[in-house]
């Protein structure tokens, strides 16, 4: 019994067809251009992770080394 070839996935930006193994070198994006493009859309908050903000990381007028 051969074992099917290399799995692939979408491009999550253009949909183009990516074989997931280690020479591709941008997965699970086709190309950097997609990356960056994904990238510019999570800084720009165009992506999301839905819920409530997680408010401040540290108490206000806090030091993180001070305890």
């Amino acid at each position: 019994m051969t074992s099917p070839g290399p799995r692939t996935v979408r491009c999550p930006v253009c949909g183009k067809p990516v074989k997931w193994v280690p020479a591709e070198k941008w997965r699970p994006f086709c190309s950097e251009r997609c990356r960056l493009i994904d990238l510019g859309d999570w800084a720009s908050e165009a992506h999301r992770i839905p819920g409530e903000p997680a408010g401040e990381a540290w108490p206000a007028g806090g030091d993180r080394d001070e305890e």
